[in-house]
């Protein structure tokens, strides 16, 4: 089972000064050690350790997909790239 490297590691973030809004959103897919594949989602305010969610997924066709779900989803509500300049 071979993981995608363009899925790497996706951090986003959404800043929003005028709303006292500084949110991050961390994106990650890692091989199980029984052959599924893992999509990790961390998220909270920056500055802060967050919360973290694991979804195992028995293909990586499967976590694939639902890791390009989250992302548009994200960036529609203005996500950006943690490596954008705002």
């Amino acid at each position: 089972m071979s993981l995608d490297p363009k899925l790497g590691p996706l951090h986003l973030r959404r800043i929003d000064t005028t709303r006292n809004m500084r949110r991050f959103y961390l994106l990650s897919i890692q091989p199980t050690l029984f052959g599924g594949v893992s999509l990790i989602r961390d998220w909270g305010r920056i500055g802060t350790t967050g919360q973290t969610m694991v979804q195992t997924f028995d293909a990586s066709a499967e976590a694939g997909e639902a890791f390009g779900r989250l992302e548009r989803a994200k960036r529609r509500r203005g996500y950006t790239s943690a490596e954008e300049r705002v």
